[in-house]
């Protein structure tokens, strides 16, 4: 059996968060877990006594995110591997989507993830050890109609876990971007903000789009519990890559798009070597 390590998970009422926080909780494992909801709270107490800790938290609170993890620390223990898994989707055509809802978006996506990484980074880095996962998305790499502000955030985390894997390599802090495809979560369902449609010149090519992902929710192909099982194999792996795929879908879409990539790069090479002085 892997050693015991000490999970601090953000969102694990449902979905990804909460199958990680089951399944790690399964493998002898001790979790910490936020949520919004204080009887959803107790409820996860009550799933490993002494050894899962619900906290109440909205990520967006960024002055409670640090008293928290201080909390955590003094009280519970190291954290051993941080997830920041605490999101929503929203879907809507940009024209069509408020400003409001980009910024929200970007609050609990991002924001709200850089907080938390922000509030345990210090311990991680006098202890030289730890390992943060933040949950992107396969829309961190491709894009998909309708989903703008929501693949604009994951673009976002994406960018900022690659870039604190370089930063935070000399301190044997490892950082991993996961990147999931389509899963049987709450993502597509009652986790959805759904802008109004008021444009009627999107009707054509958006309003299948729209319905045919609502139908497809609770029907993806992929098991929130199997990617759990992946992630648990990932902590305990000694060189964990900075991005990991999950779904076949998300396999196979991420290398269409490289591959339409190379195929743009090398028909505007010239163009593109044309600007150096």
């Amino acid at each position: 059996m892997n050693q015991s390590k000490l999970f601090f998970i953000t969102g694990v009422s449902s979905g990804f968060g909460r199958a990680l926080a089951q399944e790690a909780l399964k493998a002898g494992h001790r979790v910490v877990g936020t949520l919004r909801d204080a009887q959803v709270c107790k409820e996860f107490d009550a799933l490993a006594p002494g050894r899962s800790f619900g906290r109440m938290l909205d990520v967006t609170n960024f002055a409670a995110v640090a008293q928290l993890a201080t909390s955590v620390e003094q009280e519970i223990g190291a954290v051993d591997v941080l997830v920041n898994n605490a999101g929503y989707g929203h879907e809507g055509i940009m024209e069509e989507s408020p400003l409001s809802e980009a910024l929200h978006q970007f609050d609990v996506n991002v924001f709200g993830a850089v907080t938390v990484i922000k509030a345990f980074l210090p311990c991680f880095r006098q202890r030289r050890a730890g390992h943060i996962l933040n949950i992107t998305s396969m829309g961190g790499f491709i894009t998909l109609p309708g989903i703008s502000y929501y693949c604009g955030s994951k673009f976002a985390l994406q960018g900022i876990s690659e870039t604190l894997t370089q930063e935070l390599k000399p301190f044997n802090i490892a950082v991993t971007a996961i990147q999931p495809g389509s899963f049987r979560t709450d993502w597509a369902g009652r986790s959805m903000v759904r802008s109004p449609r008021s444009i009627s010149d999107y009707d054509e090519s958006f309003g299948p789009v729209r319905e045919a992902r609502e139908k497809r929710s609770g029907h993806q192909p992929g098991d929130p519990h199997k990617a759990a099982q992946a992630i648990l194999q990932l902590v305990n792996s000694p060189e964990p890559p900075a991005s990991l795929l999950l779904g076949s879908d998300a396999v196979k879409f991420v290398r269409e798009k490289l591959q339409q990539m190379h195929t743009d790069i090398d028909a505007w090479e010239e163009v593109s070597r044309s600007t150096d002085g």
